[in-house]
């Protein structure tokens, strides 16, 4: 299949498993009045994606090596297919919770799947575009768990929402199984080196061979990697504070603490999701221009002073925090940058190991900062602008970790012009 065809196949897939992802933000106040779930109860069972997710990354990221995204991806989305129907039927949170860690582990292999898919099939440059084109594309699903799921939920109710993902899900992993056939434009050498064409069996086999040699390893070349640990400290605070606020805390900052409606809150939800989309469909472009490291320290930055400001809990009016969160996705977006500084560090052998240790700290910071949230409220009674205090700080550490990788990349891109 041609590349623009798989693109849109994993975008499209990426779309659906956003929305599961992002839902419980507007039917918060659905699940608390008809489950009876408080605020800690509330984020564990949310959180549950998360760590489903998270947990399936390191396996998956192996059988994504071995197996390939067209066998992987499909068998997860129908796990997700049952997590979407167990959560449309439950009546507890205990039925809430093993739907959502079923959707998280289900879901986990669409964007990976995506990455790995194209990994194979360009070069990076086109790589860092195409990523951040997907995860934009991917990311218009929290875009309709906003205003749009409200009006649905209404409508119809919260459960008929999830039957009906449960149908969305089941027909996008037919898709992929029937059309996401490998392809790839460029193969591994087993030096680190890539050699286009997919009709070169010979290095093709070589790409194999070098795949099965560092399977024995499985993911200690990429632990083991110096400066890896300021990747997986940036993933974990930049997209997991994204994904605790939109897939969830935004939702009753904004109606608890600011006071809007469904609908209202599913607007600024809706800007918020905007941006994320913005930031992944542009900043991919920025980071090629002027570097993904560099791009990703600058916007890390934004990102903390966002966050501080809504600290503060400013008031609703004047579209403040309409624009304030529209900049808190755009800023956090850049997070898609990582996929590139992991893609460019090793070898095509490695890379669906290399892209889902990234994406384990992603999720596994979201279930974290998720949880820690409610716990962290329930306990302090403190408002909900507070939870953007602790993540702010969270960020500002976890971008001090990174910089390195941001100083090393400008040296190396001067060094031609000096």
């Amino acid at each position: 299949m041609p590349v623009a065809t798989v693109f849109l196949l994993f975008a499209a897939t990426h779309l659906a498993s956003n929305f599961v992802r992002s839902a419980n933000a507007v039917l918060a106040d659905d699940l608390v009045r008809d489950v009876g779930l408080g605020d800690a109860a509330l984020g564990v069972t949310t959180s549950l994606f998360f760590l489903g997710f998270a947990a399936a990354q390191l396996p998956l990221g192996a059988a994504l090596d071995r197996y390939g995204a067209r066998r992987v991806v499909p068998a997860l989305l129908s796990v997700a297919v049952v997590g979407s129907l167990l959560f449309a039927a439950a009546d507890d949170a205990v039925g809430l919770a093993l739907g959502r860690a079923l959707l998280g582990v289900g879901t986990a292999g669409v964007l990976m799947g995506g990455l790995k898919v194209l990994s194979q099939r360009t070069e990076p440059g086109r790589f860092a575009v195409l990523s951040g084109a997907l995860l934009a594309i991917g990311s218009a699903g929290a875009l309709v768990a906003a205003t749009p799921l409200a009006w649905a939920a209404d409508a119809f109710g919260w459960r008929a929402v999830f039957v009906a993902s449960a149908a969305l899900l089941a027909g996008c992993a037919v898709a992929v199984a029937r059309f996401a056939g490998p392809a790839p434009l460029a193969v591994d050498d087993g030096a680190g080196t890539e050699v286009a064409g997919t009709e070169v069996a010979d290095a093709r086999r070589a790409g194999e061979a070098a795949g099965a040699r560092v399977a024995v390893r499985g993911f200690a070349p990429v632990f083991a990697r110096p400066g890896f640990a300021g990747l997986a400290a940036l993933a974990a605070a930049t997209t997991g504070a994204t994904f605790a606020f939109q897939s969830l805390w935004a939702g009753p900052y904004l109606s608890v603490g600011a006071g809007l409606s469904r609908i209202a809150t599913g607007d600024v939800l809706a800007a918020f999701a905007l941006g994320v989309i913005v930031g992944y469909g542009g900043l991919g472009f920025v980071g090629r221009r002027y570097g993904p490291a560099r791009t990703l320290a600058i916007c890390t930055g934004a990102f903390v002073a966002v966050q501080a400001y809504l600290a503060t809990g400013p008031e609703a009016g004047s579209g403040r925090l309409t624009v304030a969160f529209a900049l808190l996705g755009f800023s956090g977006a850049s997070s898609a940058l990582l996929f590139t500084l992991a893609r460019t560090a090793f070898p095509l052998a490695l890379t669906g190991r290399a892209v889902t240790a990234v994406n384990l700290f992603m999720f596994g910071g979201g279930f974290a900062l998720q949880t820690g949230i409610g716990f962290g409220l329930q306990v302090s009674g403190a408002p909900h602008a507070a939870a953007f205090a602790v993540t702010a700080a969270l960020a500002a550490v976890a971008l001090a970790a990174f910089l390195p990788w941001a100083r090393r990349e400008a040296r190396t891109r001067a060094r031609p012009h000096a």
